[in-house]
């Protein structure tokens, strides 16, 4: 397995020179707020957070989420978004990113995505991990995370943007909560001991033709570091990744848009398949 400490995404791509304006924050994360409820995207966003840089994408992102808490909407988990370099390469992005992941975006297996839930949908192929203990350490090991996993199952997740066009780049889409939307688990669940994630290999159908393939290794080399930068970064942030908190470890493959009526079927060896469509 690559090394879990490789230095490319461990600064999470901060840049610490920047200022963040709370006003321009929360302006933004206004209008983001007013997109999920309009259903109708706003304009880019990156030049309005150019100053502040990703410290300031992440300060709209931090408001956002703090606004679904005292709308009542529990923090279950979070996500890693941008580590595929197919991915990167569909998004014009260099770096990975997370945002938050709340109670009423899981769906299990054979749900259907509603056609109104989200944003220019697309879907992506990941390896989810279930936390059975808190990862609350700066510095987070591998051997520490392997401990705090219960199980592992496959995901597809149903990413979106309330941003036009999905004219995002990587501060767009900090900003935008890392583009979710919604994600669906599978319902047999893997110890971690069982099957190597670097060798799995995925495929995702739409409509019974095959639209992404990949494999474990396109995440990062390995989802289990992945996992470590997110553990390190949630430390940072100041919301440590605990016990009973999913993990979706970033896509396998490139991003298949999804069309209204379109049923996708994924499948990660050694780990089974989940389900999917969206309604017409």
């Amino acid at each position: 397995m690559p090394d879990p400490a490789a230095p490319s995404p461990s600064s999470g791509g901060r840049d610490d020179a920047g200022s963040v304006d709370d006003t321009v924050a929360a302006a933004i994360a206004d209008r983001l707020a007013d997109a999920y409820h309009t259903g109708r995207p706003v304009a880019p966003i990156r030049d309005e957070l150019a100053a502040g840089g990703i410290p300031a994408a992440y300060r709209v992102q931090e408001l956002t989420v703090e606004r679904w808490e005292r709308e009542g909407r529990r923090v279950v988990g979070r996500k890693i978004g941008l580590t595929s370099r197919a991915v990167q390469q569909q998004l014009g992005v260099d770096q990975p990113d997370f945002g938050a992941l709340t109670a009423d975006m899981c769906l299990t297996s054979g749900e259907s995505i509603p056609t109104a839930a989200i944003l220019q949908p697309k879907v992506e192929a990941e390896v989810a991990l279930v936390l059975a203990s808190d990862l609350d350490q700066p510095d987070s090991t591998v051997a520490e995370l392997i401990a705090a996993i219960d199980f592992v199952v496959p995901a597809i997740e149903v990413v979106g943007s309330r941003i036009a066009d999905w004219d995002i780049g990587i501060l767009g889409t900090i900003a935008d909560n890392a583009s979710s939307g919604m994600f669906v688990l599978g319902t047999r669940p893997v110890a971690p001991g069982e099957v190597d994630l670097a060798e799995v290999r995925m495929e995702l159908r739409v409509d019974g033709t095959v639209a992404s393939t990949g494999t474990g290794a396109a995440c990062l080399g390995h989802p289990y570091i992945a996992a470590l930068w997110l553990a390190r970064r949630s430390y940072e942030v100041g919301r440590p990744l605990r016990a009973g908190d999913v993990v979706l470890t970033g896509s396998l493959g490139p991003l298949v848009p999804l069309e209204p009526g379109a049923e996708v079927d994924m499948s990660i060896t050694g780990l089974g398949s989940v389900r999917t469509a969206r309604d017409h």
